[in-house]
């Protein structure tokens, strides 16, 4: 069982997934973590089982027989209520599919193929934050640290100065990790509706690049292009 999954007690899991042998790849290895699966193969068994039963979090996959899972997540959203926290999965990585999802009631979003260990952390984090377990004065990612309290980033032990938005959009990558934060995402919390020109963001990544991650061995920002960006750990990190 890994270290990430002692955290997470009796959390039980409802994987939506139509094809037999990935549901029971991902099942296998979720419940080696100490999951508790349950498993439905259409729209009408997952929206029975999410509205009948009690779950920590919904793997749904975006393409399935007779109800697709963008349909199903804005049913539990809008219809059934029903709070708990959804990743889709899904084949088609362009940015409006992603977004479509996130305006349905989607948490998080995870393209195939997939690597599971990022499956298993995505889904620890979502259960973590429904449940309040996220200690949110101090946010820590490998040897990166950022207090609240203090506005203090530190890594590896050493001082990191940057300017306000900088620090604003470190913590805004921080409180989502490992999840992705899309472009759009990030001007909307940084600026509203007044969203400055695209170079504005690209300066102020740059500047953070440079002070978290060109003088350290180890890269954590990741830059997914024409879709946005995250912080992971380096054992997650897939694109330089």
């Amino acid at each position: 069982m890994s270290d990430k999954a002692h955290k997470i007690v009796h959390a039980k899991v409802l994987l939506v997934e139509d094809h037999k042998n990935l549901a029971q790849a991902v099942g296998a290895y979720l419940e080696s973590s100490g999951f508790i699966m349950d498993y439905a193969y259409d729209g009408l068994c997952a929206l029975h089982l999410a509205t009948t039963q009690r779950y920590d979090a919904i793997i749904l996959d975006v393409n399935l027989p007779g109800i697709d899972g963008l349909e199903i997540c804005l049913h539990l959203r809008q219809y059934a209520h029903v709070s708990t926290p959804i990743l889709m999965l899904t084949a088609r990585d362009q940015l409006e599919d992603k977004l479509t999802g996130f305006r349905r009631g989607a948490d998080d979003y995870l393209v195939k193929p997939f690597d599971m260990p990022e499956l298993e952390a995505r889904i620890i984090a979502l259960i973590r934050r429904e449940r309040g377990e996220l200690d949110e004065s101090v946010y820590t990612i490998h040897d990166l640290s950022f207090d609240i309290r203090t506005m203090q980033v530190k890594r590896q032990g050493q001082l990191i100065h940057l300017s306000p938005t900088c620090l604003r959009i470190l913590r805004i990558l921080m409180r989502e990790s490992p999840n992705l934060v899309t472009r759009e995402q990030l001007e909307q919390e940084l600026w509203g509706e007044l969203t400055p020109d695209s170079d504005t963001l690209r300066s102020h990544l740059y500047k953070l690049r440079k002070a978290i991650d060109r003088p350290f061995a180890k890269p954590l920002l990741e830059t997914h292009q024409g879709i946005g960006f995250r912080l992971v750990s380096p054992e997650l990190v897939s694109v330089k």
